[in-house]
């Protein structure tokens, strides 16, 4: 194959194309607009180009390619060094925090994005390679490849799609009420408040939910602490918060229920819809680093709270 352009510029078109189908501007401003957006296109082009002309290299005998490819999966872990590392810059500027988990998958997320744009584009070059030696009209080839890179590029996104808390959990409105100064939702002790005015804001304009988990892998789930952090800064940012610094007592909080595993939480929120709440914790992502399967590994029954 002679002529290698129809095999490297289709190939970085659809490893760039799979880079925007990943990237999502949403409420959560992140990447941020437009700085942060620039730079993620900037990596999804060179991972598209690396990936694109990866298999011309082989096919001309460049074997140094692959050494190309092994630095940019070093330089690829360095965005995932880098991400976290802004998140957690940015941390303390939050009223309701992250968590460190919630950071690393995030970083995870933007590292992995651009093994896909390299696969994408790998796989794009290869279906076209291949039609070439079949002997296909250049067309069919670069149509073969489009295909293929977007069946690809579905598989993989279908890959990383990571669940959410309606999928192991159901979410209904809890009750707030008070037993002397202790705040109660659902049974559960959530704090002591001492002041008369913070209790009467609690019972004027707070909301709470809880939170069953459908099984034992999802109570072993939701009892790792980064994940309910998630879920207490998803809801902050959905529905807002009526708190400033140095005003623990507006602070989201999740409490656990250890003899069934469920989670009751409650915030005062800038917004007061019970149902907006509950559709905030069920799209909050079940992270990576707190997702726990011990009882599916060993078959063990559905948990029967």
């Amino acid at each position: 194959m002679e002529n290698y352009s129809v095999v490297i510029l289709p190939s970085l078109v659809m490893g760039l194309l799979a880079r925007l189908y990943m990237i999502r501007i949403d409420h959560r401003q992140y990447p941020s607009y437009p700085q942060g957006l620039l730079s993620h296109l900037t990596l999804g082009v060179i991972a598209a180009g690396l990936g694109a002309v990866a298999l011309p290299a082989l096919l001309n005998k460049e074997y140094s390619a692959v050494t190309f490819l092994a630095l940019a999966a070093q330089q690829f872990r360095d965005v995932r060094s880098m991400e976290r590392q802004s998140l957690d810059n940015i941390e303390p500027t939050e009223l309701v925090p992250r968590g460190t988990a919630y950071i690393e998958d995030i970083a995870k997320a933007f590292e992995a994005r651009n093994y896909m744009v390299i696969i994408t584009a790998l796989m794009t070059s290869i279906a076209i390679y291949f039609t070439h030696w079949i002997k296909q009209p250049r067309m069919v080839q670069v149509v073969v490849g489009i295909l293929t890179g977007l069946l690809i590029m579905i598989l993989l996104k279908g890959m990383l799609k990571r669940q959410s808390i309606a999928e192991i959990a159901d979410v209904r409105i809890g009750k707030i009420y008070f037993e002397g100064p202790l705040l109660m939702v659902n049974g559960i002790v959530i704090m002591n408040i001492g002041l008369k005015s913070t209790r009467k804001i609690y019972e004027e304009k707070g909301v709470a939910v809880e939170i069953i988990p459908k099984d034992v892998d999802a109570n072993a789930t939701l009892a790792n602490t980064g994940q309910r952090q998630a879920i207490q800064h998803n809801a902050a940012v959905h529905l807002g918060i009526q708190k400033d610094v140095d005003e623990p007592e507006f602070t989201p909080i999740a409490r656990r229920n250890p003899q069934n595993g469920n989670l009751v939480m409650v915030m005062v929120p800038a917004e007061s819809n019970s149902e907006l709440l509950i559709a905030a914790v069920k799209g909050t992502p079940v992270l990576e680093t707190a997702k726990r399967k011990p009882f599916k590994a060993n078959g063990a029954a559905n948990f029967k709270s």
